[in-house]
């Protein structure tokens, strides 16, 4: 590797690394404010709270990591261009694509970290992350009940609670089991408990009315109290796996899937083997836009707006496609070209060593 290289990954590497960080740090912390009050105010202990939102960060990383590429790419050419750097690499003889070399080297690096994440890291983090919110839900009885919310664990199951103290004592207690359409079961109570025992947790209700509807007819019963397992909280809950919860393989696979759910995950399997690609394809679209003209020491802040401008409509592009993806599987051959042609097309502008250059009006003189 040549000096000139050495120093550009240099001044590209840790803008990449400060940019990642910084941006999964924010939209981690935004995250994390969902679970602080199950910490402060349901028993969660720090220990859990942060290996919970800690299965996050693959996919967070994952999606950032091309952005954050690009956005390092335009603020580091640009500050060589501002201290006059790559107008000496370019007096020298260095062609455009191979200020550009660096570039690509780190986002191979990149894009080898992205497909480690989105075919393995991703959807294993996925799927303890949702195994882990049902074994609270075991451990934590109460964690996922909100006040003043109609909430719904399982479906066709409402569980509605008007206040808690810090005890973990529920006030106003409303249930409704619908899972039986043929006798569902509606019960109110004026206060209760939720405890963890052996056999799973259980809820403990007090003054309260059981209602049930069986064969047209009502049943009525008042109770002081009343046990009423709460086994929808279990682990031996059937759940299905979500798509991005599955490996590459098991998107791929049609064996025991019903077909309706197919197109789903075959929209998360092609954007699994796409969005890593992004890693060169936005590097090269910038740099291509960058150098699209000659080196002016006065700032390129037109062409920096227009490289960023170009990468937000690729990503935008990109995701619109997924979406159609799920409705459209013939969707999925445009999603590689716009890839693929936009990483070729800036490679050839990169190489060519072609210039946008405003058109020269020849001007009669005039007498």
């Amino acid at each position: 590797m040549r000096r000139y290289q050495r120093y550009l990954i240099e001044h590209l590497f840790w803008p990449t690394v400060l940019i990642t960080a910084s941006l999964t740090g924010i939209i981690w912390l935004t995250q994390m404010l969902r679970f602080i009050d199950f910490m402060l105010n349901r028993g969660l202990s720090l220990g859990d709270f942060l290996y919970l939102t800690g299965l996050m960060l693959p996919s967070l990383l994952l999606i950032l990591i091309p952005v954050s590429l690009a956005i390092a790419v335009i603020y580091t050419y640009h500050k060589l261009l501002g201290d006059s750097e790559l107008t000496v690499f370019s007096a020298v003889g260095i062609s455009r694509l191979q200020l550009a070399m660096p570039a690509v080297q780190v986002g191979a690096a990149c894009m080898l970290i992205c497909y480690a994440l989105s075919l393995y890291l991703m959807p294993i983090s996925r799927q303890h992350f949702q195994d882990i919110r049902t074994f609270f839900r075991d451990k934590y009885a109460s964690v996922l009940l909100e006040e003043e919310v109609f909430n719904t664990p399982i479906d066709g199951l409402t569980v509605f609670v008007r206040k808690r103290d810090r005890e973990n004592n529920l006030y106003g207690i409303l249930i409704h089991d619908n899972r039986d359409f043929t006798s569902p079961v509606t019960m109110m109570a004026s206060r209760g408990r939720l405890q963890q025992t052996q056999d799973g947790p259980r809820f403990y209700l007090e003054e309260g009315l059981r209602q049930e509807m069986k064969n047209g007819r009502i049943n009525w019963l008042t109770f002081d109290n009343y046990l009423l397992d709460i086994g929808f909280y279990g682990q031996d809950v059937a759940r299905e796996r979500a798509p991005d919860e599955r490996t590459i393989g098991q998107l791929f696979a049609s064996e025991g899937i019903a077909p309706d759910k197919l197109p789903a995950l075959r929209a998360e399997a092609h954007q699994r083997l796409t969005w890593p690609l992004f890693c060169l394809s936005l590097p090269l679209l910038v740099l291509a836009t960058l150098f699209g003209g000659e080196f002016n020491r006065r700032g390129q802040w037109k062409r920096i707006i227009l490289a960023a401008s170009f990468s937000a409509v690729l990503v935008v592009a990109f995701f619109a496609l997924r979406s159609l993806m799920v409705q459209h599987a013939w969707v999925a051959v445009p999603l590689y070209l716009l890839v693929l042609g936009v990483t070729a097309g800036s490679f050839y502008q990169l190489a060519s060593d072609r210039r946008w250059r405003r058109p020269v009006i020849a001007r009669e003189a005039t007498a």
